[in-house]
């Protein structure tokens, strides 16, 4: 029997606090698979995450739970503010989790831990049969995950409302239709001009440890402390949060494209700064200390990535730095030259290595996959070929081989099929997120000019880390920059910085 409301608040508080520290413990898990696990590791540590998933999903789906829960929203007006919040996310995600059989989430966790190692080995032989039967299985788990989801319209829209809630196959189709179009057009405008058919590849190279030494100056100017977090190697590039004060992120360093560590690390670095500056102290431990969604997620990281370190007032001020610790680089080119190279428009096979112009060109291709696959209009086994010609079609390059092609992104091993769109969705609220901070702070670009990143930390803390969960992620957005996702402002953000770069 529930009891009064003091009872119901206190058990519902002391749940979710177990709850985030069995998150806390897969977390790790995850971190350890990804970073050090020894490859023969993937047996025992299925086992591992898929019972301690069990439990987790057992205690999130109890009665007992559901029915303190229920019991307060019956209740909700006569809750406090902060009650109201906690109760509010917890009834929704409660009820949806109900919804999910605790013999799925073990089958789920067991699969996607071998389907990660077979996705390594997949890459390492350059073969995606060797990936494809896991994958078959995993696409299986996720069409039986949309049947118990079972929101209205295609299958879908019950995995993209995990990550993005709220949003549809269709909105996304309209709003993506308007922005390939788009991209594809300044593309094409970009493609014609002169000096887009004089440039040439850069041969700029930077050993592993001088990039090191880039990624851990980059980090410092960021404001990171090693005693909250740490950086490591992985072969696909993430951020994790064990704790409050414990956040992880991971990079990979190229020879051949030094700038891929960099920029990886910064993206990360922008993800960790947003765990790190989620609300605690009353909403400690509780759904509201987490991003309201992944689109909002990647915004912070794609603001950091594209908005700060690709501007040309960043380079202005870490380019002697760069410089210092490889000095190689001044060798080759100045400032001008240099920032044209970090920005230089090159239609390429890697989502993670593409440019700023031609990214959601990527994330675009997945959707469309992703979307078709899920209403078995394809197949898993044709996903090489489709791909490929998808690749030629949207961004005029083709994959050679499966490393650079279907097998590029680590995500479908673990599941995340909706996922990729929040990319894009990140990307357009970056956008938008900058240009009001420019306009709510006009020295903005002389700070970065100077290095101080503070006063832009100190604005993303008040305007969006603050609030949690306690707002939907496009809400969040209308309330700082007056309107929601918006690809327009994106799209002639572009064209205002690549048109003068190219000088079309």
């Amino acid at each position: 029997m529930v009891g009064n409301m003091k009872e119901s608040l206190d058990f519902i508080y002391n749940q979710q606090k177990e709850l985030s520290v069995f998150g806390g413990i897969g977390a790790l898990l995850g971190w350890d698979q990804m970073t050090y696990m020894p490859k023969m590791g993937a047996s025992d540590r299925s086992e591992q995450s898929a019972l301690l998933s069990k439990l987790s999903h057992e205690r999130v789906v109890s009665d007992e739970f559901w029915n303190h829960i229920t019991h307060l929203s019956a209740h909700i007006d006569e809750l406090e503010e902060k009650d109201r919040h906690v109760v509010y996310r917890l009834e929704h995600d409660v009820e949806k989790s109900r919804k999910i059989p605790s013999n799925y989430v073990t089958r789920a966790a067991k699969a996607t831990t071998v389907s990660y190692q077979k996705w390594e080995q997949a890459r390492e032989k350059n073969d995606f049969s060797i990936f494809s039967p896991s994958l078959k299985e995993i696409v299986e788990l996720e069409k039986e995950y949309c049947g118990y989801i079972d929101l209205p319209g295609p299958r879908y829209n019950s995995l993209l409302d995990g990550y993005e809630e709220g949003m549809t196959v269709d909105r996304l189709k309209q709003e993506f239709s308007v922005l390939k179009t788009n991209l594809v057009d300044i593309l094409n405008h970009i493609k014609s001009s002169e000096k887009y058919q004089r440039q040439t590849t850069s041969d700029v190279k930077v050993e592993q440890d001088e990039q090191k030494k880039i990624t851990e100056s980059i980090l410092d100017k960021m404001g990171f402390s090693l005693d909250r977090f740490r950086i490591d190697s992985s072969t696909h590039p993430f951020t994790i949060s064990i704790g409050y004060d414990d956040v992880r992120i991971t990079t990979n360093y190229k020879k051949d494209n030094p700038l891929f560590s960099l920029y990886s690390t910064i993206h990360e670095a922008g993800h960790a700064l947003y765990e790190l500056g989620l609300p605690q102290d009353e909403y400690k431990n509780t759904v509201i200390s987490d991003s309201p969604s992944l689109g909002l997620h990647e915004s912070q990281s794609r603001f950091w990535e594209n908005m700060i370190a690709r501007s040309r007032s960043f380079w202005e001020f870490y380019y002697p730095e760069f410089c210092r610790l490889s000095p190689s680089i001044s060798n080759h080119m100045g400032l001008d030259q240099w920032y044209e190279t970090v920005n230089r428009v090159t239609p390429s096979l890697i989502r993670v290595e593409a440019d700023e112009l031609t990214y959601c060109l990527h994330v675009i291709l997945r959707f469309e996959i992703e979307t078709e696959l899920m209403e078995d209009r394809i197949n898993v086994d044709e996903l090489p070929q489709i791909w490929n010609d998808k690749m030629d079609e949207i961004l005029g390059v083709r994959p050679s081989n499966d490393v650079d092609g279907v097998l590029q992104d680590m995500h479908w091993s673990g599941g995340s099929i909706g996922y990729f769109p929040t990319y894009a969705i990140g990307t357009i609220y970056a956008t938008q997120l900058f240009n009001q901070l420019v306009n709510d702070q006009p020295d903005t670009l002389s700070a970065i000019a100077q290095g101080n990143f503070s006063d832009i930390v100190s604005w993303l803390r008040t305007n969006v880390h603050q609030y949690g969960r306690r707002m939907h992620a496009d809400d969040i957005i209308k309330n700082v920059c007056g309107e929601g996702l918006n690809s327009r402002v994106y799209t002639d953000y572009l064209k205002h910085k690549y048109y003068a770069l190219y000088e079309c």
